[in-house]
């Protein structure tokens, strides 16, 4: 069976980290986002993998190419962003038999995605506290008799996961109107199909939708905790490692550095001297983390290098961003509230007692910057020596 992965949107809740690299492409523990879905995807039994991209599409084809873990990828270019339908119509030349069809940043289990294939058609579930926010899945003796967007009266809460398997007929229902939110969606097409066959649902009970910066960070957390140690590069006999940590080859841990795992370091990165590392933490390829630098709880993009004597918490750091010495990033509220961040001009609760800063690629700080939790820095924003920021530039 085909699985059609959906890559092309904006990311526009993930700015800055998506303003120059595809959202699918962000970082999750040792590939990105879409590459946990197509791994899933192939352990799970597909046999032909379908990428939709946008304008920024060339990203993902260089990285992935024609073949990814022995299964073939064909790709199809989503041209305009007027929705998942949309998106589905752009694939639906590569379409031959029954296909699966997967959100790009929403992060999946491979046991359950089995399920979901073996059941087709059917659409992934979950069950949510809040139904009034979610699409909701009217369910009759585990058949999908309906979904409702968003509804004030939710007849249950089982939700729609954003993981389907369609009968090939579907692509007939792609004529689907606009929604009320001036989008084409594939939940129209779902209801379209479950007037004519019996649609069933299978409970994703590990899953992840990345939207917002903090659930990046989340998704880490995940990933890096399934590591097991293993030490390729080269580590100091005097560095201390433990719990899971991974070094791979060509990274560098220096001396008097501690890391408490779980932590990747990935290819090209150099820790220390005199580092402390907290998971779970990944630094990136080609990453630098000075002396006497402090890092939690973080992702720390390619190229990035964190200079001496600096402490990042809680934080995304965008690539080749250099905090300067002595640069300081709070990530606590003194009133212990949950820190909140700027998500397309509203200040949105991250529900993170701990949340520190998000820096797009190619930031500069100046030595002694002090940055406040909840701040975003926009890709090649500088700040001064000294400076106090308070707020998103």
């Amino acid at each position: 069976m085909q699985t059609i992965v959906l890559a092309a949107g904006q990311g526009t809740r993930m700015r800055p980290l998506s303003e120059s690299l595809p959202k699918p492409m962000l970082p999750v523990g040792a590939g990105s986002l879409v590459s946990h879905n197509m791994s899933a995807a192939v352990e799970a039994g597909t046999d032909e993998l379908v990428l939709v991209v946008g304008y920024e599409g060339d990203a993902v084809r260089d990285t992935f190419g024609d073949t990814f873990e022995g299964v073939p990828v064909k790709y199809a270019t989503q041209t305009t962003q007027e929705g998942t339908a949309d998106a589905l119509r752009a694939a639906s030349t590569h379409v031959d038999g029954p296909f699966a069809v997967l959100n790009g940043d929403i992060v999946y289990e491979k046991d359950a995605l089995a399920d979901l294939f073996e059941k087709g058609p059917s659409v992934g579930s979950t069950r949510v506290d809040n139904p009034s926010n979610y699409g909701i899945l009217d369910v009759v003796d585990d058949t999908v008799t309906g979904i409702i967007e968003k509804p004030e009266d939710p007849p249950g809460n089982v939700a729609n996961a954003g993981a389907y398997v369609f009968p090939e007929w579907a692509l007939e229902c792609l004529d689907v109107p606009k929604s009320d939110r001036g989008e084409f969606e594939i939940t129209d097409i779902l209801s379209r199909v479950i007037e004519d066959a019996d649609v069933g649902h299978v409970e994703l009970d590990d899953w992840l939708d990345v939207g917002r910066p903090w659930e990046l960070l989340e998704a880490n957390e995940w990933r890096l905790g399934d590591l097991e140690t293993e030490l390729n590069g080269t580590v100091n006999a005097d560095a201390e490692l433990s719990g899971p940590v991974v070094v791979e080859e060509g990274a560098t841990v220096r001396s008097g550095v501690v890391i408490e795992g779980p932590a990747l370091i990935r290819s090209g990165a150099t820790i220390g001297p005199n580092a402390y590392v907290r998971g779970a933490t990944l630094v990136g390829e080609d990453a630098s983390v000075g002396h006497g630098v402090e890092i939690k709880n973080s992702v720390v993009m390619a190229g990035a290098s964190v200079s001496h004597l600096s402490y990042v918490g809680d934080s995304v750091i965008g690539r080749n961003a250099n905090l300067g010495a002595g640069t300081t990033v709070a990530n606590l509220r003194h009133d212990d509230e949950p820190v909140t961040l700027s998500i397309r001009g509203e200040r949105v609760s991250t529900g993170r007692r701990k949340f520190g800063v998000v820096l797009g690629d190619d930031v500069k700080t100046g030595i002694n910057t002090s940055l406040n939790a909840g701040v975003k820095l926009s890709t090649g924003a500088t700040t001064k020596p000294g400076e106090r920021v308070t707020r998103n530039r």
